[in-house]
């Protein structure tokens, strides 16, 4: 038996069920393959900062693969029609027995999924899919009327009712060494085509599961007894910053909980930091089961479909503002920047920027959600667009629409020293006081920094009229 292991969103070697059981399972030695698909990851809006961290994580994980004899191939198929037959050549050539993946949900990945089990299955192959993005499976929790849960709230309740009746899962054990090499790995590729990397410093995320585990353990030991309070202030270094990592599989969302579990003294509740971090880890769940229930948000749709009605603003000027961090408002500005520089920007901060730009500018959420996506090193269908759907007002248990976030009171609150705007916004860099959340026209003129381009008070009107025709 030699299996053929088809890596995706899983780079890792430790707790990842596709290696595990394609390594278990051969008696002449497995194979691992990256299939890098340019065009369709351009259509997909991938940043640049993100593939040079899959770039980078696949030199690390090719290291780790071979410690345990395993040839790590790199592939490239313009988009993902073109992968079944590649992968079919590939098995054929190396006579692989079968495949094993880990599952991808997006609408576009399901179907080549689909269509590569059934091309294998014709050639007599046989294929093995494993859930891994998710502690339970997608479809799995059902609401009393037999749906998915548009709701978060009850949705963490059965989630939670589920892991403690069935336990969560444990940690697969290492793949066992192969006692022979099928072929050897191939050298990773240092660029893609199409894909030029200009943005955050790779010293910012280092690559690798060795990696992403560090960052695991230095949360757990050290900042997540206060996440839970410090969590929303963007000036402190309180959060994992592992989001990259799950993106691309250096870690697994097991990992993550087994460690957070642990740190509550083994309880999924527990008014802790733990615990709160356990319902953050439950909202990234929420939102691949939420689009798995209702594919449409993979296509440019909103959930709310009655919202299709809005008439959004066509303003290129204050798009090119907002995303360039010129808005006026600092704190908005100072998010954008830092998203500029590093490809990752504090959760608390994405909500105000999103709210802002669909809300106090009134442009469509899906410009939004697109450059998030373009710039992000972290950015993931399912989490980003249920973010954006949230802040519009137009997605799962969405922000109400008659609810504006006022950038300059959660500046106030979340950022009481102006520690974080003058850390990322230079011409603000040495105002004093309460100035900085919202410094006075003279001295915007005098430092080189604009006029907020709207009027909060105004523009909140403005949004609310337009949800409230839709009542």
């Amino acid at each position: 038996m030699r299996p053929l292991v088809w890596l995706r969103a899983d780079l890792r070697v430790a707790d990842n069920p596709a290696l595990h059981h394609a390594c278990a399972a051969a008696s002449r030695g497995c194979i691992a393959v990256f299939v890098i698909t340019p065009e369709q990851w351009r259509e997909h809006h991938w940043s640049d900062v993100k593939v040079d961290l899959i770039l980078r994580t696949l030199g690390e994980l090719s290291g780790e693969l071979d410690k345990i004899n395993v040839p790590l191939l790199v592939r490239t198929a313009g988009r993902f029609r073109d992968v079944p037959q590649l992968l079919l050549d590939l098995a054929r050539k190396h006579e692989c027995d079968e495949l094993h993946f880990c599952h991808e949900y997006e609408v576009n990945e399901s179907r080549r999924d689909e269509t590569v089990t059934g091309i294998f299955e014709d050639a007599g192959l046989r294929v093995r899919g494993w859930h891994d993005q998710t502690i339970v499976p997608p479809g799995d929790l059902r609401t009393g009327s037999d749906g998915y849960y548009t709701v978060f709230t009850p949705f963490f309740r059965a989630w939670k009712k589920r892991l403690g009746r069935d336990g969560i899962p444990e940690a697969l054990s290492r793949p066992k060494r192969q006692r022979d090499r099928a072929c050897a790995p191939d050298e990773i590729p240092a660029a893609v085509d199409g894909f030029e990397f200009a943005g955050a410093s790779p010293d910012l995320w280092p690559a690798g599961e060795r990696e992403a585990r560090r960052r695991l353990a230095r949360f757990i030991d050290k900042r997540i007894r206060g996440y839970s309070t410090a969590r929303d202030h963007p000036a402190l270094d309180a959060t994992s910053r592992l989001s990259p990592y799950l993106t691309v599989g250096a870690i697994s969302i097991g990992q993550c909980l087994r460690a957070a579990v642990e740190a509550n003294g083994n309880s999924l509740g527990r008014k802790t930091g733990a615990a709160t971090w356990i319902s953050e880890l439950a909202w990234r769940e929420f939102y691949r089961h939420f689009l798995v229930g209702f594919p449409r948000v993979c296509m440019d749709r909103p959930f709310k479909l009655k919202t299709e009605k809005i008439q959004w603003r066509d303003d290129d000027k204050g798009f090119d503002a907002w995303r360039e961090g010129r808005t006026g408002v600092p704190i908005v500005d100072a998010a954008m920047r830092q998203l500029d520089e590093t490809g990752w920007m504090h959760n608390r901060l994405r909500m105000v920027t999103a709210m802002f730009l669909t809300k106090d500018l009134f442009i469509d959420w899906r410009r939004g959600e697109r450059y998030f996506m373009q710039r992000l090193i972290d950015g993931d269908l399912a989490s980003n667009n249920g973010g954006w759907q949230w802040s519009a007002s137009t997605g799962a248990d969405a922000a109400p629409w008659f609810r504006v976030f006022n950038p300059y009171r959660q500046s106030e609150r979340f950022d009481a020293d102006g520690e974080f705007i003058r850390t990322w916004v230079s011409e603000l860099s040495k105002v004093e006081g309460d100035d900085v959340h919202d410094p006075p026209p003279l001295l915007r003129e005098q430092l080189g920094y604009p006029i907020a381009i709207v009027d909060h008070a105004e523009a909140a009107r403005r949004a609310i009229a337009a949800f409230k025709t839709l009542t």
